[in-house]
């Protein structure tokens, strides 16, 4: 379990492996998101006190989780860049497309791809619905809908060899739950590693059609 600032440092140098400038890209995305929280609240002004383990260990330990030949991904509800972004920085290799309808934060999310000159990664400034449907090799959100509601919208993005990673905190076990046989059959829960309390729903395969 990552319990600190230093550990969570050490975990994403790790998972930076051999990109040896996402580590500094990702020092430059924290030293913008601290700037830009101070005139909209993209984050929870206390979490930035853990900044590394709150958000950027907690996004980069879904790569743990990622089939090695994973090429792209779509990330819903992108807000402040978690996971998306965080991930987009430290593999560049994965095209990432950032999901979010709200104009301040695509606004914001368009200026930190520029400022970090990230070629994989774009906004869809856009709601999800609206969205042309295409197959992705991954789908990550989080904090973006209850379960339920996440792959009714999203389900038309998946093929059957999609890998669905969803961050779901402490709800994550009931939601899953709560949901028909066929889809708890696709999905197991892993612990997470940065919050002994919260939980990530780990899935593959097609949702809404057999």
């Amino acid at each position: 379990m990552i319990d600190s600032e230093e550990q969570a440092r050490e975990f994403c140098k790790r998972i930076c492996g051999m990109e040896k400038t996402a580590m500094g890209k990702l020092e430059q995305f924290v030293s913008l998101l601290r700037v830009a929280n101070l005139e909209q609240n993209l984050v929870a002004t206390s979490s930035l006190d853990d900044v590394w383990q709150r958000h950027i260990a907690d996004s980069l330990q879904l790569l743990d989780l990622v089939p090695r030949e994973t090429t792209n991904c779509l990330d819903l509800g992108s807000g402040a860049g978690f996971p998306g972004l965080a991930l987009a920085i430290a593999q560049p290799n994965i095209s990432i497309k950032l999901v979010e309808s709200r104009k301040r934060r695509v606004s914001w999310l368009n200026d930190a791809i520029e400022h970090l000159g990230l070629t994989n990664c774009r906004v869809e400034g856009s709601r999800l619905e609206t969205l042309r449907t295409m197959p992705v090799e991954a789908i990550t959100a989080r904090a973006f809908a209850p379960l339920d509601r996440l792959l009714r919208v999203a389900g038309r993005f998946s093929a059957h060899s999609t890998v669905w990673l969803l961050p779901k905190g402490r709800s994550g076990v009931q939601e899953l739950a709560e949901q028909p046989l066929a889809v708890r059959s696709m999905f197991h829960v892993e612990q997470s590693k940065t919050d002994p309390a919260a939980t990530i729903l780990v899935g593959k395969g097609k949702i809404g059609q057999k």
